[in-house]
C-alpha cells in the first residue's frame, strides 16, 4: 500500500482518502495507517477521511484521527462531520492549539445518505466482497446473529433502488415499504439488498446526538467548510447534493447569522482551496482562476427537499468557470470549460 500511495502522489495525487467505516478500509489498523501517513505528510500531502463513526461514536473516531497527526504530522481533513459538537469542537480546539492543520467540511442537514448495507449489516460480514455476503445471508444460522436494528429502522427512507420490479420503493420509508412487502423491517431490507446485491442507497435521519445545535456550532467552527457529499443516483436523493451551499447562504448567513457574509467565502471555498493545494483558486486575487459565482443576498435561497431533492435553486444569478460564463442571468449557457483538478 505504501508504494501504491507514493506512485499516485509522483503522479498528482493531492492527497489519500481513507473510509474507515466502509469494507475494506475499515480493516486497517493503527501501523497501516500510520506507515501511510508518514508517506502523506513526507510529502505535504492530507489525509482526507471518513471516520469509522459518527453520532455517538464521532469523538472516539476523531481521536484516532487527531493521534495519527500527532504521530506523523500529516494535515487532516474529516469529512462530513457531525455528532455532539461540544466534545469534537473541544477535540478539534486542542489539536489546533497543539498546532496540528486539521480542517473538516459539513452540511446543513439532519439527515445523511449512506448504502443500506452499511446501515442494516453488521461490519464481521464480509462487504466488500457482496458474492460472499449474499450467500451467506441465505444461511439461517446467518440470519440469526444479525443484530437488531430497530431503533435505525424508523429513520430509514429509501433512495436508490437499481432492480425494477422494487422501483416502486424509491422515496418510502422502509417501514412502510416492509408494510407492503407484508414483512417485519428487518426482513424487507435483507429482501431489497439481496434483490439487488447490496446496490440499495438510503436517507436516513441522525440520532439526537446530530441536533440541530450541535451542526450550527461546528458549522461555526474555524476549521469548518462546506461540503454536499452529494449522492445523485435513484428517484429520491438526499437533497444535499442541490442545496447545500445555498443553504448556507440563505438560512445560515441570511437568516440565522451563523457568519457574516464577508466569512461566507471562506468557509464555501477558501477553506476547501488550501486544504487541497488549490493556490489559484478559493479567492479574489489577482492571478488566481476565475471561479465566480454571483448571488442575490436577498434572495438566494435552496428548494430542493426530501419528497422533491432535485429543485433547482433560487438567486443564483451567474457562474463563471475559469472566467468562462456558464450560467448567465440564472440560465445555463451551455459552456463546459470546467476539468479535474
Amino acid at each position: 500500500m505504501v508504494r501504491l500511495l507514493e506512485q499516485g502522489l509522483d503522479e498528482g495525487g493531492r492527497g489519500m482518502s481513507t473510509g474507515l467505516e466502509y469494507a475494506p478500509a475499515s480493516s486497517a489498523d493503527t501501523a497501516e495507517l500510520l506507515a501511510l501517513c508518514t508517506v502523506l505528510a513526507a510529502r505535504g500531502r492530507p489525509h482526507v477521511s471518513h471516520m469509522r463513526g459518527y453520532d455517538d461514536q464521532a469523538p472516539v473516531a476523531l481521536t484516532e484521527l487527531l493521534d495519527l497527526a500527532r504521530a506523523t504530522g500529516v494535515a487532516t481533513h474529516v469529512s462530513h462531520l457531525h455528532g455532539p459538537a461540544r466534545q469534537l469542537g473541544g477535540l478539534l480546539d486542542q489539536a489546533l492549539a497543539e498546532g496540528l492543520d486539521v480542517t473538516f467540511d459539513s452540511y446543513p442537514y439532519l439527515k445523511g445518505s449512506s448504502i443500506l448495507a452499511l446501515v442494516a449489516l453488521p461490519p464481521w460480514l464480509p462487504l466488500a466482497d457482496a458474492d460472499r455476503t449474499l450467500a451467506l445471508l441465505q444461511d439461517p444460522a446467518v440470519r440469526a446473529q444479525l443484530p437488531p436494528r430497530d431503533d435505525v429502522w424508523p429513520r430509514v427512507t429509501l433512495s436508490w433502488v437499481p432492480n425494477p420490479d422494487l422501483a416502486w420503493t424509491e422515496g418510502l420509508p422502509l417501514l412502510e415499504v416492509a408494510a407492503r412487502l407484508g414483512m417485519t423491517p428487518a426482513d424487507a431490507a435483507l429482501h431489497l439488498l439481496v434483490a439487488t446485491k447490496l446496490q440499495v442507497g438510503c436517507v436516513f435521519g441522525h440520532p439526537a446526538t446530530a441536533s440541530e445545535v450541535s451542526m450550527r456550532a461546528l458549522a461555526r467552527h474555524r476549521a469548518h467548510c462546506a461540503g454536499s457529499d452529494g449522492l445523485y443516483l435513484g428517484g429520491h436523493p438526499h437533497p444535499r447534493g442541490w442545496g447545500t451551499f445555498v443553504r448556507y447562504l440563505g438560512e445560515h448567513v441570511r437568516e440565522l447569522g451563523d457568519w457574516d457574509w464577508p466569512e461566507a467565502p471562506r468557509h464555501l471555498s477558501g477553506t476547501a482551496a488550501r486544504r487541497f493545494g488549490l493556490a489559484d483558486r478559493g479567492s479574489l486575487v489577482v492571478g488566481g482562476r476565475a471561479d465566480l459565482v454571483l448571488v442575490d443576498p436577498a434572495n438566494v435561497q435552496d428548494l430542493a427537499t426530501y419528497e422533491h431533492p432535485r429543485q433547482v435553486a433560487t438567486g443564483v444569478q451567474g457562474v463563471l468557470v475559469d472566467g468562462v460564463p456558464t450560467l448567465r442571468d440564472g440560465r445555463l449557457t451551455g459552456a463546459l470549460p470546467g476539468r479535474p483538478v
